[in-house]
């Protein structure tokens, strides 16, 4: 295990390096001058640009700033600061991350517990009522976008029932985030609905769970124990990759409802040629899926025995 484990590290290094590097050449190549931006519809003369240009770093040559900005990270962990309000971006993305992180800890717990829950159901109840209803619920939800969703939501249970706020606050309690977090992790839990039921209904069909049967084992053990561990590793493969999903995918859920995250943070950082501010969330969330996919890997072993690391 310890040798796998060594080995994942040492994998992670070049998809580190590729992806920021990919990300910092791409936002970079997007048009624009951030610093000629500061300046509006007036400009200012061509020596205060490049004065600006210089002091920013971005006269240099693209390989050379990826490189600066690289060894600030990873010696000083310092992602520089924005052009525009002058701000450490380690302090903007501490003010935007918790708040993320809250909306999507609650849409993933929603996708854990509604998700599985429904696709257990539908699995053990296959081809009847039940399985039938839960497949078109499932249906229904990926076909509808977020931001229909989002909206329905909205006109539904905040402005006609009243039960639910239209916009999140400032303190951003779990209440106000609870609707934000049903739109961002309805089309997930969807798929590990639709995920658990194939599996399920796949397994119970296998040699082992016969065997565990005809052994005379509790309906509850062969469940639980032999069909559940086995039909939840694609289910856990998804989860794994959708963490970093809804970390970094709820632009328009938190445009929809006022959340002030790293979703907006990425749109406004973009409109405004913030381009660090943009590879430092990037660069936070590959490490996040690194992380994820790895714990992922290592918890193969725990639902499947047969699994082994050499």
């Amino acid at each position: 295990m310890g040798r796998y484990v060594a080995r994942r590290l040492l994998q992670m290094i070049p998809v580190f390096f590729g992806t920021t590097l990919l990300i910092f050449l791409m936002v970079y190549s997007l048009p624009g001058d951030p610093v000629a931006g500061l300046f509006g519809d007036k400009g200012t003369d061509p020596a205060t640009l490049a004065k600006l240009r210089h002091e920013y770093g971005l006269d240099l040559p693209i390989l050379q700033q990826y490189w600066n900005y690289l060894s600030d990270i990873l010696f000083h962990f310092d992602f520089g600061s924005q052009i525009r309000s002058g701000r450490e971006i380690t302090d903007v993305m501490g003010d935007a991350f918790p708040v993320t992180l809250q909306l999507a800890t609650l849409a993933f717990a929603i996708e854990i517990v509604l998700g599985i829950g429904l696709g257990i159901v539908a699995g053990l109840k296959a081809g009847r009522l039940a399985d039938n209803l839960i497949l078109i619920f499932t249906l229904l939800i990926i076909s509808v976008p977020v931001f229909v969703l989002g909206f329905i939501i909205k006109t539904v249970f905040a402005f006609k029932l009243g039960w639910i706020e239209p916009n999140v606050g400032q303190d951003e309690t779990w209440g106000e985030m609870l609707a934000p977090a049903i739109v961002l992790g309805a089309l997930s839990l969807a798929y590990v609905a639709r995920l658990t039921r194939t599996s399920m209904a796949e397994n119970l069909r296998a040699d082992y769970i016969r065997t565990a049967v005809a052994k005379g084992l509790p309906k509850r053990r062969v469940i639980g124990v032999h069909l559940m561990r086995n039909s939840m590793i694609p289910v856990v493969t998804f989860l794994g990759t959708d963490i970093g999903a809804l970390m970094g995918g709820a632009v328009v859920t938190e445009g929809l409802f006022n959340v002030h995250g790293v979703g907006g943070l990425i749109y406004d950082s973009i409109v405004r040629r913030e381009g660090l501010t943009v590879v430092g969330i990037v660069t936070v969330l590959v490490v996040v899926y690194l992380i994820a996919s790895l714990l992922v890997d290592l918890l193969y072993a725990v639902l499947d025995p047969r699994i082994r690391y050499a």
